[in-house]
């Protein structure tokens, strides 16, 4: 069993499986299988966290192989992968075979322990799962892994490698991307009173994810309309889909946000949620860069998708118009034009009217069906409550079933 800790040390490409703390337990407790009293606490240690994550040891330590981030998987996606680089990574594959096939049972055997089983039984309908089963069953059976090397390229292919084959929500914050581990989970079912703008949102998205040009697209209308909730609830449709939200603070890094996101395989939104610029804010120059493009090509797999409550982005003053002056900017009415005309950037605007009464009620009964409410005077108190807090729309809809829910529980 030492041996094979030096093995694992040894790797040449899927060198990160064995950096985290459970793995790196694992070997740990191999490794001082001599030494119980250092064996044992590893051991613990090893166990511990897997029960907390739910997983079984052979689950995680191919969820490892297949989330690594080496050269191997980052080259997958290219018609070309050196000979040498193959090489090593059929035998890594040997090596990772060694350690997958001796699970744990039997050094928990060596030192009078309780195995964690090696498979717990996930239920998750999501296609990625379903193929890892597959590659899973596959691999049980193999005799040599290094012959299913045609089977992992096909799954980095698919699916990708890295936090962006895990995760689905994501965060740009002072320069990184940080994974979002339970977004928003907004529902498309339950928007209703925009339908027109949902149905115009989902059909650009799935031209995004069948590799066809996608427009960007700018939501646009009152308050409390549901613009924000439209574009989260995209996670829950397309699992392939990826959305990553970017703060109007943080807009001058979104070049390279979005070029780092060229040669991946998922499909990403941008998305910008209440935008609206200063007059002296030249972040709007980052964003129109992405709109626009520059001399480098436009990636097909990122769209830019934001809201804002102004149809016009880019705040104007009555003194940004024309006088006859001293030192007046000449050509003055390029400037005006220039901001009023930064939102037709966006391929593709979505307005969003005020909800009139019929249109809030129809909010109202869809999210009471829903929560599974039924009371006699619902439109007359759904009214009520418009008048008393924040006017009509699909927000005030949702706060009122919400405290409706509340307080037919608590009765």
């Amino acid at each position: 069993m030492k041996g094979l800790v030096q093995k694992c040390r040894s790797l040449l490409v899927y060198r990160d499986v064995f950096e985290d703390a459970i793995t790196g337990a694992f070997l740990t407790v191999l490794e001082n299988l001599d030494r119980p009293e250092i064996a044992i606490q590893a051991y613990a240690d090893w166990f511990s966290a897997l029960a907390k994550l739910r997983q079984g040891w052979k689950d995680y330590l191919l969820n490892r192989i297949l989330l690594s981030e080496n050269a191997f998987t980052q080259q997958a996606h290219e018609s070309f992968i050196p000979d040498e680089l193959i090489h090593a990574v059929r035998r890594d594959a040997r090596i990772l075979q060694e350690v997958y096939q001796l699970g744990c049972a039997q050094f928990a055997e060596l030192l009078d322990l309780v195995p964690w089983r090696d498979h717990l039984i996930q239920v998750d309908s999501r296609s990625r799962y379903q193929e890892f089963e597959r590659i899973q069953k596959r691999l049980e059976v193999s005799e040599d892994w290094a012959g299913e090397f045609i089977e992992l390229l096909s799954f980095y292919r698919k699916f990708g490698t890295g936090r962006f084959a895990e995760y689905s929500a994501f965060r740009w914050q002072n320069g990184k991307l940080n994974a979002i581990a339970t977004p928003d989970p907004v529902r498309i079912d339950a928007l209703v009173g925009y339908e027109s703008q949902r149905d115009q949102l989902l059909r650009n998205t799935e031209f995004l994810l069948a590799g066809l040009p996608a427009l960007h697209i700018l939501l646009y209308g009152s308050r409390g309309s549901g613009k924000s909730s439209l574009v989260k609830s995209l996670l829950g449709k397309y699992e392939n889909l990826r959305l990553i939200e970017v703060a109007k603070s943080e807009l001058r890094d979104l070049p390279a946000i979005v070029e780092g996101l060229r040669n991946l395989p998922q499909k990403f939104v941008i998305f910008v949620d209440d935008l609206s610029f200063e007059e002296d804010d030249d972040a709007y120059k980052a964003l129109k860069v992405v709109l626009e493009g520059n001399l480098t090509a436009r990636p097909q797999n990122v769209v830019v998708y934001a809201t804002s409550n102004r149809r016009h982005l880019i705040r104007e003053f009555f003194d940004d118009r024309p006088r006859p002056r001293d030192a007046d900017e000449i050509h003055n009415w390029d400037t005006v034009q220039e901001k009023l005309s930064f939102s037709d950037r966006f391929g593709l605007t979505l307005t969003f009217e005020p909800a009139d009464q019929p249109t809030y009620l129809k909010i109202v009964h869809h999210l009471a069906e829903q929560a599974g409410i039924s009371v006699d005077d619902l439109e007359f108190r759904a009214l009520q409550w418009a008048t008393r807090h924040n006017g009509r729309s699909g927000r005030t809809a949702r706060q009122f079933v919400d405290f409706l829910k509340s307080e037919l529980t608590h009765e």
